[in-house]
């Protein structure tokens, strides 16, 4: 079934979005919602990455949009249906050089304060760097 142009809209911003944020850095599906002008919709941002298409002749796909720099408000991968998913996403984020740790639960963890993008604005959006202080990162943590 094909998307609805609004599907595809909302789609496109997250990818575009998701593009812009730099490696070694993660933020979460509620800040992407946030920056794109929907905050209401974190779930909706995990559903456009996880049909993020693998065909890499796509204009968004899974080798141009990183993916892997998006987990949940917790600082925690989320959990995939297939069992390496969130192993893959660890080893991913770990070849940029974010350390990525084992929970008590044996879920996958990023340490926010080292690790975090949380700008006001996607830079794309700003003229200057008005969307983040002079070290690249943000006073306040918003998830």
């Amino acid at each position: 079934m094909a998307r609805s142009d609004e599907a595809e809209a909302f789609f496109a911003a997250v990818y575009t979005a998701v593009q812009q944020i730099p490696a070694g850095r993660v933020t979460t599906y509620g800040h992407i919602a946030m920056l794109i002008g929907t905050p209401q919709r974190p779930r909706q941002v995990g559903v456009a990455l996880k049909q993020l298409p693998a065909d890499a002749s796509a204009p968004f796909n899974n080798t141009n949009v990183p993916w892997q720099r998006v987990i949940n408000a917790k600082g925690a991968i989320s959990p995939r249906s297939q069992p390496s998913g969130s192993r893959n996403q660890a080893t991913a984020l770990q070849a940029e050089g974010v350390e990525v740790t084992r929970g008590a639960l044996g879920e996958f963890t990023v340490d926010f304060a080292a690790y975090g993008w949380f700008p006001n604005d996607l830079p794309s959006d700003v003229s200057g760097d008005e969307g983040e202080d002079d070290e690249g990162e943000n006073d306040e943590i918003r998830q």
